[in-house]
C-alpha cells in the first residue's frame, strides 16, 4: 500500500493572496466541537518546531474520530494510503492569517502575517516560498 505525505521541508507558507485579515487571528473556540482551523492551531502554537504536517493532521483526524491507542496505527496506515490535503489548504492561512514555516526536519511552526519574522521568512531566499490557497477560485475563461 503506496503512504502519502503532507510534509515540507525548508519551507514557508505564506497567507493566501485573498486572505481577508491584515493581522493574525486566534480561530474561535466553538462551545460544542472545535473546528479543524482551532485545533491546527492549538497544535502548533502550542508546540512549535515540533510535528510535522502529517503528525498534525493525523492527530486531529484521530481527535476527530476519538480513536483509541490499539486503532492507531492501522488508522494512520489507512488515513495516508489516500492523499490528504496539505497544510497549504488549512484555513490558518486562507482565513486567519497564519504563515507556516517548516524547518530542515519538517516540523513546523506559526507566524503572524503582522510580524516581522514572516516578512524575514517571505524574503528567505533560502526557503521554498508557497501560498496558501485561495477561498474562492478564479472564473475560468
Amino acid at each position: 500500500m503506496k503512504i502519502h505525505t503532507t510534509n515540507y521541508q525548508n519551507t514557508f507558507i505564506a497567507v493566501a493572496a485573498d486572505c481577508p485579515v491584515q493581522k493574525a487571528e486566534i480561530p474561535p473556540e466553538n462551545q460544542d466541537i472545535k473546528s479543524i482551523a482551532r485545533l491546527q492551531y492549538e497544535i502548533i502554537e502550542n508546540h512549535p518546531y515540533q510535528f510535522t504536517s502529517d503528525e498534525v493532521l493525523f492527530e486531529i483526524y484521530a481527535i476527530r474520530k476519538a480513536l483509541n491507542n490499539s486503532e492507531t496505527e492501522i488508522s494512520k496506515q489507512n488515513f495516508f494510503s489516500k492523499g490528504q490535503a496539505c497544510m497549504r489548504s488549512s484555513p490558518l492561512g486562507k482565513r486567519y492569517g497564519w504563515g507556516i514555516h517548516f524547518n530542515s526536519e519538517g516540523k513546523m511552526a506559526l507566524y503572524g502575517v503582522h510580524t516581522l519574522q514572516y516578512i524575514e521568512f517571505i524574503n528567505d531566499q533560502s526557503l521554498k516560498i508557497l501560498f496558501a490557497m485561495k477561498t474562492k477560485r478564479e472564473p475560468t475563461k
